[in-house]
């Protein structure tokens, strides 16, 4: 049982920002729109959560490069700028 799960974590761990963005769209269209049995809506709103998971590894991950970026310059300027004056 546990492969089973580490497999479905593995592939969705695969799926890029927008695909993930994409897939949770529909997910949630689907929800909204009704329809579906007890079980079909709880099996969709599994994979919402982990879809969500997903893009906000993504953008955690990006938010983190953003900030060592934006660090880089300033650290590396405040060392010049010390020099200097």
């Amino acid at each position: 049982m546990t492969s089973t799960t580490d497999e479905t974590v593995g592939s969705a761990d695969a799926l890029g920002y927008e695909q993930a963005r994409d897939e949770l769209i529909e997910v949630v269209r689907r929800l909204e729109t009704g329809g579906t049995t007890l079980e079909e809506s709880l099996a969709l709103w599994e994979r919402g959560e982990e879809l969500a998971k997903i893009c906000r590894r993504w953008l955690d991950g990006a938010r983190a490069r953003l900030d060592a970026a934006l660090a880089g310059p300033e650290s590396g300027d405040a060392v010049g700028d010390e020099d200097e004056a």
